[in-house]
């Protein structure tokens, strides 16, 4: 999957599937990435081998994960993450990062709608975010991609600090996933063209 598009200021983006020879600029990527940001992932992707890990084969076959590229360096990070089996398998989790530089362009939009083929290619019914409470910001943006807030578990998971932190899972159906980014990029059309 590649697809080119323009954000908001014009910047052409490659937006396409991640694949194993993407470490080094994966790497890089969330080298860049401030501390306060690097604090609420998942795993520590400031170790080389975690991120190898992720791009390796077991790792890809387990998430769909996207990239997006500008001049050959990657600026945002998803994935559609699978359940293949058993009670969730029809229940996917999203992961989407936008570097600090291309914020507030549209890109985690037009991310957000490729992943969402993703999962509507593999027969996601429903997509599920799991975010430490302090993450605000990713907490408005995935509330206007139509998720809801589900449940807060309060000191389930720790930062990357080793602090304590409530879990917030928000989960939206995908069809409602698609409506909402449809009104977002009738939005984002309406403001180019004027």
């Amino acid at each position: 999957m590649e697809k080119i598009c323009k954000l908001v200021d014009g910047t052409e983006v490659t937006i396409r599937s991640a694949t194993e020879n993407d470490v080094d600029k994966s790497f890089a990527f969330f080298q860049a990435l401030s501390s306060d940001e690097k604090a609420y992932l998942r795993v520590d992707v400031t170790d080389h081998n975690v991120v190898a890990q992720r791009l390796g084969n077991k790792g890809l076959q387990k998430a769909k994960r996207l990239v997006a590229l500008v001049d050959d360096q990657i600026i945002a990070d998803g994935a559609i993450e699978l359940n293949s089996a058993g009670w969730e398998a029809h229940i996917a989790e999203l992961r989407l990062l936008v570097s600090d530089t291309a914020q507030r362009k549209g890109l985690g939009m037009a991310m957000a709608e490729e992943l969402y083929l993703v999962a509507a290619k593999e027969k996601v019914e429903e997509i599920i975010v799991k975010l430490m409470v302090p993450q605000t910001e990713a907490r408005k943006i995935f509330s206007r991609l139509g998720f809801q807030e589900e449940v807060v578990l309060k000191n389930y998971v720790k930062d990357v600090r080793g602090m304590k932190q409530d879990l917030l899972i928000m989960r939206c159906n995908l069809d409602a996933l698609w409506k909402e980014l449809e009104g977002a990029f009738n939005e984002a059309e309406k403001l180019e063209t004027h």
